[in-house]
């Protein structure tokens, strides 16, 4: 019998990558999509895409969506208790599994092992320690295709967001810059590859510049290890669903 999985999805590259791996898997089912979104913008988290273009990419997969909505200001206790809620209705259904596209967060992983093994799941982790280079060929190579949505300003400007992720974007790359963009630097969506049956249709929007709403030294995304720059706001290129 096969292991039941929630999929936590972002709609980026590494979220693809992995959720691909899985479902060529033979040993697990991949029950639905889970994304947390902003209430007050209703958008993907972090992404900034917008949620008519999230749902399309869950029907051209072909599995259930279900979004987790946090407030402007919300907290880790906030997202752990609305986490935590929606899990157990899934464990109840048979689920035994949460799947996430991290890849070298140590800390992260910790964290999110730590909590579900609260609720008695465990965590899967399908380009875990993979390296970056090596899983951006394998996206490209299996004919993915994705486009820039947001970028720390620590690390690139708005010339980034609304190009596409190819390999061209990837050797302009600064080179303390991951090449998945692990540490935060940029997020992407993904609207075709293997695991679609069919393409997201969509058009470039405007590009815009949000600050961070905490002190920048406090900030602690887009952070690359020995280096002292932050970011200070994120460039966000508004993705319009056709």
């Amino acid at each position: 019998m096969k292991e039941r999985v929630v999929f936590c999805w972002s709609g980026g590259k590494d979220s693809a990558l992995a959720l691909h791996r899985l479902l060529i898997d033979g040993r697990y089912e991949i029950v639905a999509l889970l994304t947390t979104c902003s209430e007050e913008f209703q958008r993907v988290s972090m992404h900034g895409v917008r949620l008519e273009l999230l749902e399309a990419q869950a029907a051209a997969i072909g599995l259930p969506l279900e979004k987790i909505f946090l407030g402007r200001r919300s907290s880790n206790e906030e997202y752990q208790h609305k986490m935590t809620v929606s899990l157990r209705a899934y464990q109840s259904r048979g689920v035994s599994a949460c799947a996430f596209g991290d890849i070298f967060l140590a800390d992260l992983r910790q964290w999110r092992e730590r909590n579900l093994a609260q609720i008695g799941l465990r965590g899967l982790f399908p380009i875990w320690s993979d390296d970056s280079r090596a899983l951006i060929r394998e996206f490209l190579g299996q004919g993915f295709a994705a486009v820039v949505c947001c970028a720390s300003d620590a690390w690139l400007d708005e010339g980034a967001v609304g190009r596409v992720l190819d390999e061209a974007f990837i050797a302009a790359l600064p080179p303390q810059v991951d090449p998945c963009g692990e540490n935060g630097e940029f997020h992407s969506f993904t609207y075709a590859g293997p695991i679609f049956a069919r393409p997201v249709k969509f058009r470039l929007g405007e590009r815009v510049y949000r600050p961070l709403e905490v002190p920048v030294a406090a900030a602690t995304s887009g952070v690359c290890p020995g280096d002292d720059r932050r970011t200070r706001g994120f460039w966000y290129c508004d993705l319009l669903p056709t």
